[in-house]
């Protein structure tokens, strides 16, 4: 079987469903490849890089379509594309099937398999072909940079001669793959980083990425709020006022605020609105990623960047992904192979387009001349894991036995290592010289002196590793100081060696760990 990949005709779409190295590795598989001329070229692929990884270059879209059996697009197909579908062709491609009713009675009465990109369900295995989030972490990313290349001033706080910078502070509204996205960059850039989400359990990733994570006094805000597969659900009216205050009390203060909530088969609600953007600073930034869905802030306009009255830019564009267009058709290209890749278990070139697979049910939107959208929920649990039930309290009663039992038990050890003791040092006594038990006594005193010295500083000052090693330096020094008094010259010179080594080794110890803890600690 052969794979197409035409020219994408929206208009500054910029990405390519192929590249010379994900052709490789379909070639693998057992297709043909073919590609439109010119199809890579504005996201950096030259046809002749095409050609040189066994690509075939055709010359039209329309010999292309009739050539395939399977095309592989990035955008929605436009009218004309969808008229060259044929029986028992499968197009891969994001097809948007929740507002695309048209495209998918087209496919059906041409009895073409559509899989859409943007349907593979979040569950672990399908995460290699979730283009969702692949095209989202770049525009997370891009939002970053996008917003510093329109503020005028550093995005990290900075000390000079000529005075003093305040860091920028940066609000990312949703925590999904493009708001952590846009965390990420934003901590990394020294920005002072703040993120919202209405699901409480993403607050522990976002403090881990260095951001701060905006609570609310509002007992919905301690729920869980996604839906399935991880995506956030509708919030109550309540919880939604309770939300705008917060950004309203936020407003002033925020530098930059990128926007990222999208809810699943429906328009971007409406969080940042009119009166927050004219109570924020001029010169302010507002990055809508959400704008090709309507748009998170009331005031964005799709594909345009404005600036208000009084000095805030809006930016609304829809083709972040498309700006990084090498980078993006690179991880576009690698999802389409995963796809394939499942839809040609044998790799023998012939596609297996099993409808009890999970991720191919729940992509494929039209087979076998039948419309299959909405598909099923999954079969398996999804990326999102379910909230741990919380542990059954003790009672005072049930308390009080464990900790009677716990007792006995180490009673019960300490005993027996005591009884082992004993009798192993009788057996010493009994059979040992004199001179021998001298140094066996010094040995055990160190070990428990210098053990307990050591071990006794506070943990915060050394690591566990640390204080391991320093323990046994501690029992070296105090053995090697009661040996010092000998009248051995031998025993007095390895003695003060021994005291010297274990010295550098604490000292040392101590300074490694003092510049780890350093690295944690923010200037």
């Amino acid at each position: 079987m052969k794979i197409g990949v035409p020219k994408e005709t929206f208009e500054g779409e910029a990405r390519v469903a192929l590249t010379p190295d994900s052709a490789k590795q379909l070639q693998k598989l057992g297709y043909d490849v073919a590609i439109e001329t010119g199809a890579g070229a504005l996201a950096g692929f030259a046809d002749a890089d095409y050609k040189a990884a066994g690509v075939e270059v055709t010359k039209t879209a329309a010999a292309l379509w009739k050539a395939a059996d399977i095309v592989a697009k990035v955008r929605q197909p436009n009218t004309t594309e969808m008229k060259r579908l044929r029986e028992g062709q499968t197009l891969i491609s994001f097809f948007n099937p929740g507002a695309n009713t048209a495209g998918m009675e087209a496919a059906k009465a041409t009895g073409a398999n559509v899989i859409a990109m943007e349907m593979v369900p979040r569950i672990s295995r399908a995460q290699k072909m979730d283009a969702l989030s692949s095209m989202a972490n770049i525009a997370g990313y891009r939002a970053v940079i996008e917003a510093g290349n329109n503020f005028g001033r550093f995005f990290t706080g900075q000390i000079t001669a000529a005075g003093k910078v305040p860091p920028a502070k940066v609000l990312v509204v949703g925590a999904g793959v493009a708001g952590l996205a846009a965390i990420g960059t934003s901590t990394s850039l020294g920005a002072i980083t703040y993120a919202f989400d209405v699901r409480p359990e993403v607050a522990e990733q976002v403090e881990s990425m260095g951001a701060e994570f905006v609570y609310l006094d509002f007992e919905e805000s301690q729920q869980d709020g996604a839906a399935t597969g991880g995506y956030a659900s509708v919030s109550s009216p309540e919880f939604r006022e309770a939300q705008l205050a917060k950004f309203r009390e936020l407003a002033p203060e925020m530098d930059i605020v990128i926007t990222t909530a999208l809810i699943p088969n429906r328009e971007a609600p409406e969080l940042w609105t009119e009166d927050m953007v004219k109570a924020m600073k001029p010169g302010s930034v507002i990055v809508d990623l959400a704008a090709e869905k309507g748009g998170n802030c009331k005031l964005t306009v799709a594909d345009e960047k404005i600036v208000t009255d009084n000095g805030v830019t809006i930016i609304g564009y829809t083709d972040f992904p498309s700006r990084m267009a090498a980078q993006a058709s690179t991880l576009y290209a690698t999802n389409i192979r995963h796809m394939l890749t499942d839809l040609t278990p044998e790799k023998d070139g012939q596609i297996n387009h099993n409808m009890e697979d999970d991720v191919i049910r729940g992509a494929t939107v039209t087979y076998a001349g039948a419309i299959t959208f909405p598909p099923p929920p999954p079969k398996v649990a999804a990326i999102a894991a379910k909230p741990k039930e919380k542990a059954k309290e003790l009672t005072v009663e049930e308390k009080k036995a464990r900790e009677v039992a716990l007792f006995k038990k180490q009673t019960r050890s300490q005993v027996g290592l005591l009884a082992l003791g004993a009798f192993i040092m009788i057996v010493i006594g009994a059979f040992a010289p004199e001179s021998f038990m001298s140094h066996f006594i010094v040995f055990v005193l160190a070990c428990f002196i210098g053990f307990s010295v050591i071990w006794n500083v506070s943990h915060s000052l050394h690591t566990p590793l640390m204080a391991v090693t320093n323990a046994i330096s501690g029992i070296i020094i105090l053995g090697a100081l009661l040996q010092v008094g000998s009248g051995s010259w031998l025993i007095v010179f390895l003695a003060a060696i021994s005291v010297l080594i274990a010295s550098i080794n604490i000292v040392g110890g101590f300074l490694v760990t003092r510049r780890m803890l350093a690295m944690f600690q923010k200037s």
